[in-house]
């Protein structure tokens, strides 16, 4: 069509940089919530810390914990993060069939964790009110599913979207990306909690 403007290489350079500071602005505003995150956990695990060392006896007799089903949710959410970040390598090649598949096995696998969270607690003996101990570890693996759930609507979220074609590929990936550092963010809490709560107690 005679008088259409034709896009020029300067006009292409000015909307990729464009769209890279905006990529960065959002992934540098995920990264800073959650390093503020992971502060009000750690204020969480130095609150549990002092707790145990002043106790004469932690966890109580009544308030017993078992260590394997937990070390199984462990090893699957620590699997997840890597299935996640295939997903993401795949969707930087213009693969998104290959980004649906990890990112579905990464849901199914967060699912799992949820659900072994829930069997744990009922069938744990006692509840959130039972003493000091019971009630640190409640808030804290309790508040830690909360964010296993919210990365979860993120995975299943990037799902959603990726059925729309040309909604994610190669230079378009920045939802993807900000799934992926929030699960790796919920996994390493985790292994902090983990190794806090569980290897640790039964020391």
């Amino acid at each position: 069509m005679q008088g259409a403007i034709e896009p020029t290489s300067d006009t292409a350079a000015v909307a990729e940089a464009h769209h890279e500071e905006h990529h960065d602005f959002r992934v540098i505003g995920l990264i800073t919530f959650l390093c503020s995150e992971f502060l009000m956990f750690a204020g969480f695990f130095v609150i549990f810390l002092v707790y145990r060392s002043a106790a004469a006896e932690w966890p109580p007799e009544e308030t017993e914990i078992e260590l394997l089903l937990p070390a199984i949710n462990t090893i699957i959410l620590v699997a997840s993060s890597f299935v996640i970040h295939y997903g993401d390598t795949a969707v930087k090649q213009n693969n998104v069939k290959g980004l649906r598949k990890w990112y579905a096995i990464t849901a199914a696998m967060g699912a799992i964790f949820l659900a072994g969270q829930i069997y744990e607690y009922m069938n744990l003996g006692y509840g959130l009110t039972t003493n000091l101990f019971s009630n640190c570890f409640y808030l804290l693996t309790g508040f830690h599913g909360l964010h296993v759930f919210i990365g979860l609507l993120l995975i299943l979220g990037v799902l959603w979207r990726s059925r729309r074609e040309g909604h994610y590929g190669a230079e378009k990936h920045t939802g993807v990306e900000m799934a992926e550092i929030y699960w790796h963010f919920v996994d390493v809490v985790w292994i902090v909690l983990f190794s806090i709560i569980y290897l640790l107690t039964l020391v």
